[in-house]
């Protein structure tokens, strides 16, 4: 089952609540684009793209678009004052050397341990896994976004990831439809609850044990 634009924008809106004034934030394709929507508009925050932007701005208004200015998975943006271009190795180069405080990227699976898989099903023709490897080593927090469950209702929060893993033990946060969980050295903490769901649900459609908090935070719908 698909989700809403309501229920993206509220993981997105929660997922915004981690940027902080005068950080650098990567973004990943998907839901995580629409994390900038809901960020205080005078909050100072550098959002930095693979493909060689640092200071992307919001998607243009029709017909103002710039064909030159897109980011990295090839949609049109504006730049913000202040902003600048460079070349992708340059961009590799601030990621690499662990410039970017925040990536917000969507994933097809994550293991307790914070394992992520997020960029091919076997068998299926992908791009190419892009700067998830590196984002997800190097960013100082690494924040998923993505639906509990796949299409066929099985978990995406698995005991151990049975796709190819981008990379291990690399995830801080877990932003759901249904919940927020912590990766920590002691499991899978829930902390988070979206309505309308409850706890027993969120166990019967995650794929692993978890530790749950003891004070969990209610988000209304």
């Amino acid at each position: 089952m698909g989700m809403g634009v309501d229920i993206r924008n509220q993981m997105a809106r929660r997922a915004s609540e981690e940027i902080k004034n005068g950080m650098v934030v990567n973004l990943g394709i998907g839901i995580p684009s629409l994390v900038p929507n809901h960020l205080p508009r005078d909050m100072k925050v550098m959002f930095h793209a693979e493909n060689g932007i640092t200071g992307m701005g919001p998607s243009p208004q029709k017909g103002s678009e710039d064909e030159n200015l897109c980011n990295a998975g090839g949609f049109p943006v504006t730049l913000t004052s202040g902003g600048s271009y460079c070349d992708s190795a340059i961009a590799f180069g601030m990621i690499r050397r662990g410039r970017v405080d925040i990536t917000v990227l969507g994933s097809l699976q994550v293991s307790q341990k914070g394992d992520l898989a997020n960029w091919i099903v076997p068998g299926k023709k992908v791009p190419g896994m892009g700067g998830a490897m590196e984002l997800a080593q190097k960013a100082k927090k690494v924040i998923v976004l993505m639906n509990h469950c796949d299409k066929f209702s099985n978990p995406k929060i698995v005991k151990e990831c049975t796709l190819p893993l981008t990379s291990s033990a690399c995830v801080d946060l877990i932003i759901t439809e249904m919940a927020v969980f912590k990766v920590t050295e002691k499991g899978l903490i829930l902390s988070e609850l979206f309505a309308p769901f409850n706890l027993e649900y969120v166990k019967e459609k995650t794929g692993c044990e978890f530790i749950v908090s003891e004070q969990i935070r209610k988000i209304p719908y």
